[in-house]
């Protein structure tokens, strides 16, 4: 379905994603994961047609979608959603509207300025609301809604789309753990019974271990490894985040337990210090 073809994006004289290669034949849930800085947003920018690609090619579905310009690219970027870690969302507008901006390029300019929405559209935004387990907020402002639901409202308006695939750039690094594990769960469930194919950029292992059926672990700009989660081994980690032996994976967790015992550590540690 989706080759990405030895793509290639340039500021200056730096790569920030040099000659990087994948293919994925089936709607999957694929995880990107690297320290900040190793290309993995503007890879997915590349995808979606955000951030220009210098060289090579992104074939999806037979079609070259790095040469897509004009209503062809705007189409593509209809086809293939973007989530955001900001959200995104318009913070005075309430949430039934912003679910309903998924479906911005394909209105008119009139219809957008005016916003007049249909009867059918604002019933698939309710409905999806519903199937997100956040159909009380729809009157709300998006400003007045947590994190997490932000989150899920940007996923909502992702879904409005209904696109073929969802890219989803750090959806959970803004998040406290109990959100960010619920952000997960729906991005995961999507993908079951949708059967969209989401790409997802991480920086936390045991996430990417938990959901993702493939991981692709990017390195200045470089893809280093491209495995099941099962390959991806503390050693592996190592290599993809330039650490030493002392990296633990428990810096890099978002999940409760892992926390709790970041805290013990840290607090035996005091106490050794201290004695």
């Amino acid at each position: 379905m989706l080759h990405i073809r030895n793509v290639t994006c340039l500021f200056g004289q730096k790569a920030a994603v040099d000659n990087a290669s994948f293919q994925v034949d089936r709607p999957g849930f694929v995880g990107i994961i690297g320290r900040s800085g190793a290309g993995k947003s503007t890879l997915l920018r590349m995808m979606n047609r955000l951030t220009h690609i210098s060289s090579g090619a992104i074939i999806f579905e037979g079609r070259n979608i790095a040469s897509l310009q004009g209503a062809d690219k705007r189409a593509w970027q209809g086809q293939c959603a973007m989530i955001f870690q900001q959200f995104n969302l318009v913070p005075r507008l309430d949430v039934a509207a912003n679910v309903m901006h998924g479906l911005l390029n394909r209105r008119s300019t009139l219809a957008t300025m005016f916003n007049l929405w249909s009867d059918a559209d604002i019933t698939r935004a309710l409905e999806i609301l519903e199937r997100l387990g956040i159909a009380e907020q729809a009157p709300k402002r998006a400003e007045a809604l947590s994190g997490g639901q932000q989150q899920r409202v940007a996923i909502a308006r992702a879904l409005m789309q209904d696109p073929k695939v969802i890219l989803a750039d750090e959806p959970i690094a803004s998040l406290d753990p109990m959100n960010a594990q619920i952000v997960m769960d729906t991005l995961r469930r999507i993908h079951d019974e949708d059967g969209r194919m989401v790409v997802v950029n991480l920086h936390t292992l045991d996430t990417a271990r938990r959901y993702c059926d493939r991981v692709i672990g990017m390195r200045d700009g470089r893809i280093v490894f491209d495995g099941t989660p099962d390959q991806l081994t503390t050693g592996v980690a190592r290599d993809i985040y330039g650490a030493d032996a002392s990296f633990s994976e428990t810096a890099t967790s978002t999940s409760i337990e892992a926390l709790g015992r970041a805290g013990d550590d840290a607090y035996a540690y005091a106490e050794q210090m201290l004695a």
